[in-house]
Formats: C-alpha cells, structure tokens, sequence
C-alpha cells in the first residue's frame, strides 16, 4: 500500500501498478476504487472496458501535475509526452482532494 502525498497532506491510499501487466490490466474488471491507482512510466490511457468515469492526472519526472482530465467510460486518451506517471481515481476524487494543474504529488510507500 502507498499513499498520495501533497504538500504534507495525505490525499488518498494508492495502488502502485509498475509491472507491464499490472499497468495493462489497470482498473478492467473493477466496479469502482477505493483510493487512487499510480502507473508507473505511463503517458496515455484509456477506459475502455472500464466499468466507471475516472479523474486522471499525468505527472512529469518531478511528481508535477502537468495535465488533468476526467474520462467517460468506453474512450482513449491522448498521450502527454512529457508525463512519466499517471494517477487514476474515480472521477470527482481530484475535486474532493483538491488536485489541480501544477501540484506535485508524492507517491510514499507505508514501509
């Protein structure tokens, strides 16, 4: 288990999906997200077969947001070149956690 840190403000728990197969397989098959899910060397995403609309934000080599978007169901993405890490909730968790454009966003292991 991990946890999304921001300005030492814990936002949620988080999944770390860093194998191929983990970030292949993603959120497909679940009915919703305790949390968030973080992957790993990831710069485009889609939600098809997804079960449920989710809040994705793209991170550069810093932890910096650099793009956010909510996805419908059943759509592809664009790619963000510049992004090295992607997080994923269901859509409205970056509204209640106050994620925007320009935060830098920590991902902490409980270990």
């Amino acid at each position: 288990m991990a946890w999304l840190v921001s300005e030492a403000r814990v936002l949620a728990s988080a999944e770390c999906a860093s194998s191929r197969s983990a970030r292949r397989k993603g959120l497909l098959g679940r009915d919703s997200l305790d949390g968030a899910i973080v992957l790993d060397r990831c710069r485009w995403v889609h939600t098809i077969g997804m079960r449920f609309p989710i809040d994705v934000a793209f991170l550069d080599e810093d932890d910096l947001v650099i793009r956010t978007v909510q996805m419908p169901r059943q759509r592809v993405g664009l790619p963000v070149p510049r992004a090295r890490r992607v997080i994923e909730a269901e859509a409205g968790a970056f509204a209640r956690w106050g994620v925007h454009v320009g935060d830098t966003i920590e991902v902490r292991d409980d270990r």
